[in-house]
């Protein structure tokens, strides 16, 4: 079985393109997972085939990724709209890293709005392999009747739901046939030097021979093919399957590509996990690829027995024989099974770099519906985890709550949808109360005395204590001046673990940072002090001195890499400036080209705005990832709204 994914936005028609190419000869199997992607299986020119057809949406290109996994190549579906080929520049990225074999097919060209070479151009912005036109349209008027081929010089007429039909090029593509067809070959010279010396000694090749060049320049992952046509039409589906057929690279360049990209000797990698979700009663099931042949029920994989083996498609048993080296197969009963993933005999090794998820911008606390289903929450997103890399699980600071970090709003009422249909969890969600600091801005000098008497043994302490601010990021220190043994060295320890315990909560109700506290003087009792009196003065003494001291508010302060074609960058500082943050600069993403990553800091609290600005601004294409940075001063009505919220929920 041969295996390729189609990828590509919302709206440019993928899953009519695979419905189109399965439909080529016979009638296809199909199965969808919850997580929008969808398996057919076909035959095609006496082969097995199975086309996997991802979501189009950014928030699920994790998917797409982990499907590049098992594909010997791929189809890159674009917009006919040279203004919106931005919207395919996140998946150039991904096919790019992955180094899968890539086919680029314009799509909806029944309804052009621009010029091929503008859409050409524009989409060579993104991508660092050329982009090689292998077809030119042919037009009548402002409609798109045909398409030429530019390596066997042929042309076709396209007949609604029908065979193309072979015709002479017409004179008024004549001239452009012969421009295109030249820059074909000068760019396809450059991997090839028999071609280049018939170039140079001006001899027409043979249409057999730049088809054999063609094909293994596309093996070697060296150029991007670029093909034409509209598949609601039927209208360039042939071409398209034969040069899948004929130039895609078979499943032994995928085990090679996949070895060397793990660091896994070729003969011992025997398969590759792909997908995987969770069916009501049924369990997880996982998608597999298999590279190597004995993979049957029972066999070791991944150092465990392999479940039952079944078909993606019906869910039955596969016959008793194992996948042959290609084939894709369902098994349940396989947890041990990591998702994507490279599977030896004995182990299961993690996918390569480039798989890698996108960071996830959203996050929301989960609320069950009921108190039952608390730990049945917990247990359930921890599983939702392993099969969807780009949702994170986490627990809120300070109040233990189920946190989950979303790719986006669609991403998040997926996993809410699949908590409800597939575990029976019902769930609301809320934002998560940013995580706020309050410190000091002068010193103040406190004398406590702990004093009590309950009968028997009494309970006495007395501290002078002084506390004054620290240095940004300094945190809490504690020092102590006493002289004369007024304080006994044995009790010393007590005042500060009371001193820290008094930083918990400050006068404004939050965790208090960057403060020194020095125990300059006191006085003990023979019989009635000890480390539990000395502890409980310097708790108190402490509050009583933070009380005296002027309590600020801390706002969090967050270093985020914004991740955005170029295009886009010019719109982002405005952004920044509206969220108060602070413009760091800018550089050209090396691993990406026509991407930038955008430094900036922003405030703890505007990182849910910001992600929403973001995706408004870059059409659902941009991202960022965050790291903590720093605590700074919040004064103002904004600090006293936030002061106030706190108390009342605290109350």
């Amino acid at each position: 079985m041969r295996c390729f994914t189609v990828l590509g936005p919302s709206q440019t028609g993928k899953s009519t393109l695979v419905e189109k190419l399965a439909s080529l000869e016979g009638a296809p199997k199909k199965s969808v997972s919850p997580y929008g992607l969808s398996l057919t299986e076909f035959t095609f020119g006496h082969e097995a085939w199975c086309g996997v057809d991802t979501s189009g949406s950014g928030e699920a290109i994790t998917h797409a990724q982990d499907a590049l996994v098992a594909s010997d190549a791929c189809i890159l579906c674009v917009s006919p709209v040279p203004e919106e080929a931005v919207l395919a520049a996140p998946y150039l990225r991904v096919i790019e890293a992955s180094g899968t074999p890539c086919i680029l097919f314009v799509n909806r060209m029944d309804e052009p709005r621009g010029r091929l070479r503008d859409v050409i151009a524009s989409l060579q912005d993104y991508a660092g392999h050329t982009l090689l036109l292998r077809q030119i349209p042919i037009r009548e008027g402002d409609k798109i009747v045909g398409s030429c081929d530019l390596i066997s010089e042929r042309a076709w007429r396209y007949r609604e739901g029908q065979t193309s039909s072979l015709i002479e090029i017409p004179a008024s593509e004549v001239e452009r046939e012969h421009e295109a067809r030249a820059e074909l070959l000068e760019h396809l010279s450059e991997f090839d030097d028999w071609l280049l010396e018939e170039l140079i000694e001006d001899r027409e090749p043979p249409s057999d021979a730049i088809y054999a060049i063609s094909s293994r320049v596309l093996r070697e992952n060296k150029v991007i093919p670029v093909l034409v046509g509209a598949a609601s039409h039927t209208n360039g589906m042939m071409r398209l399957m034969k040069a899948l057929r004929h130039e895609a690279p078979p499943v032994e360049s995928l085990r090679q590509r996949l070895a060397a990209a793990g660091n896994i000797k070729e003969n011992a990698l025997v398969a590759a996990a792909f997908h995987a979700y969770y069916r009501q009663n049924v369990g997880k099931t996982v998608f597999v690829r298999a590279l190597a042949e004995g993979l049957k029920q029972g066999a070791v994989l991944g150092g465990a027995r392999l479940g039952p083996v079944q078909d993606p498609g019906t869910g039955r048993p596969i016959a008793a024989e194992a996948p042959v080296p290609g084939y894709v197969f369902a098994t349940v009963k396989s947890d041990h099974l990591p998702v994507p993933s490279l599977l030896t005999a004995d182990a299961a090794v993690a996918a390569p770099a480039w798989t890698t998820p996108p960071t996830p911008m959203l996050e929301r606390i989960l609320v069950p519906a009921s108190e039952r289903d608390e730990t049945k929450l917990s247990e359930t997103l921890a599983k939702l985890s392993e099969t969807d890399r780009g949702l994170k699980v986490m627990q809120e600071e300070g109040t233990g709550a189920q946190l989950i970090c979303a790719q986006g709003p669609v991403h998040l009422r997926d996993v809410c949808k699949t908590l409800a249909e597939v575990f029976h969890v019902e769930v609301t969600d809320k934002m998560p109360s940013p995580v706020y600091r309050e410190t000091i801005s002068k010193s103040s000098d406190v004398h406590y005395r702990h004093r009590k008497q309950t009968g028997g043994a009494g309970q006495f302490a007395d501290v002078k204590l002084s506390v004054h601010p620290n240095g940004r990021g300094d945190g809490f220190t504690f020092a102590e001046t006493v002289k004369g043994g007024a304080v006994p060295r044995n009790f010393i320890p007590a005042v500060e673990a009371g001193a820290r315990e008094a930083m918990e909560k400050g006068p404004l109700g939050l965790r208090v940072i960057d403060v020194g506290v020095t125990l300059t003087d006191g006085q003990h009792h023979s019989v009635d002090s000890s480390e539990f009196a000395f502890r409980a003065a310097g708790k108190m003494g402490v509050r009583d001195a933070l009380a005296l001291a002027s309590a600020v508010l801390m706002q969090p302060i967050f270093r985020v890499e914004i991740h955005i074609p170029s295009v886009y960058s010019g719109s982002l500082v405005p952004i920044v400036s509206a969220f108060k943050g602070q413009v760091l600069g800018f550089d050209r993403d090396e691993g990406a080209k026509g991407w930038d990553n955008f430094r900036a800091l922003i405030p703890g609290s505007a990182l849910d705005e910001l992600a929403r600005s973001l995706r408004s601004a870059t059409q659902g294409i941009g991202t960022f990832s965050k790291a903590f940075d720093h605590f700074e001063e919040l004064y103002g009505k904004e600090a006293d709204a936030i002061i106030t919220a706190h108390a009342s929920h605290a109350n």
